[in-house]
């Protein structure tokens, strides 16, 4: 992680969608920094022409609550289609001195941010773009290191190999049907009953029919599953985790696993999507992921984990762009946890 000497102000700019706004966290904190949260909303018809624009007048700089208020920021990291146009609107007008990250494939081209970081998979290229197979997470070898250090005391007990199942859901591209419950609840109850402790966590998008299925198959076999209550364990899943079970509907969560050096056993759902089907190929042949079929495979790696090096580029980016524009040198520093 890179530590912020400095009182570098910045932005996180996303249309509030959960996935675009953790990447940019993500990265903000990867960074050291403490960003404002800017949420855009734009209206139709300005949302029909994200993202080429213009912004929603109703969210200039001038607007009662608008989102783009000043004083305008040292750095704006942006995601998600909405954000695009915003993050252009707020370069012109700081005078070009914030600097601005997107975070994905703007579709615009590479002009649109100082810099880009967007998965190998995409298509955008320049020499403004990092391209990484794994997205920006805050699942850091810090992180995983402390909770290691100090285990969960809900999970310290459970039988070894414990095996973390970290559940999506339903999304645009996938979709959990009865078999499809079925067959992931029948694969997981042949790795309980070799004797895996099983630990597992749902999300907001996990239908109640696969959520309740997990409670009654950890209930059966002395399992945990996380109901909600007390503090969420995500990060003490995987950290205490000997192998990982996860579904395939979230590049992030697929990401997420492989920073921890641990097996990853994938769950494909109906329906699917060709690029997170690249991913998860690019991650196999690498002997990352394996497919679920019931039985623990695969061996301890090296953690992949693409947030410092991107988290690096843009630091890079940041002290070129202000030394462009006669500003104060920043002080970051490469921490190797």
């Amino acid at each position: 992680m890179l530590r912020n000497q400095t009182g570098i102000t910045s932005w996180v700019l996303t249309d509030g969608k959960a996935g675009d706004e953790l990447q940019a966290l993500s990265v903000a904190e990867a960074l050291g920094l403490s960003p404002e949260i800017r949420r855009v909303r734009p209206r139709p018809p300005f949302s029909w022409l994200m993202p080429w624009g213009p912004i929603d007048p109703r969210e200039r700089p001038d607007a009662n609550d608008s989102p783009l208020a000043p004083p305008y920021p040292d750095i704006v990291i942006g995601s998600g289609r909405r954000a695009v146009a915003y993050l252009r609107f707020v370069k012109r007008i700081s005078g070009w001195r914030s600097y601005t990250v997107f975070l994905k494939d703007p579709r615009t081209g590479p002009e649109v941010a100082d810099f880009i970081w967007s998965p190998s998979y995409d298509r955008v290229r320049g020499p403004n773009v990092l391209t990484t197979l794994t997205p920006p997470h805050r699942v850091s070898a810090r992180r995983i290191a402390a909770a290691r250090a100090a285990p969960d005391p809900r999970l310290a007990g459970l039988p070894s190999p414990r095996v973390a199942v970290i559940i999506g859901g339903n999304s645009r591209h996938h979709h959990f049907t009865e078999a499809d419950t079925a067959r992931f609840v029948e694969h997981l109850t042949a790795v309980a009953e070799t004797g895996a402790g099983l630990m597992m966590t749902a999300s907001r998008r996990t239908p109640p029919a696969l959520k309740e299925a997990l409670q009654q198959l950890a209930t059966r076999h002395q399992g945990f599953f996380w109901d909600g209550s007390g503090e969420n364990p995500y990060v003490a899943l995987l950290s205490l985790a000997d192998f990982i079970v996860a579904t395939a509907d979230s590049g992030n969560m697929i990401g997420e696993a492989a920073a921890t050096g641990r097996p990853v056993l994938v769950f494909e759902p109906s329906r699917g999507h060709p690029k997170l089907r690249v991913l998860l190929k690019e991650l196999e042949a690498q002997g990352i992921v394996h497919p679920l079929t019931g039985r623990l495979v695969g061996q301890p790696y090296e953690p992949l984990n693409s947030t410092p090096q991107i988290a690096d580029a843009i630091a890079q980016g940041l002290a070129r762009h202000r030394r462009a524009l006669g500003l104060p040198d920043i002080a970051f520093s490469l921490e190797t946890s």
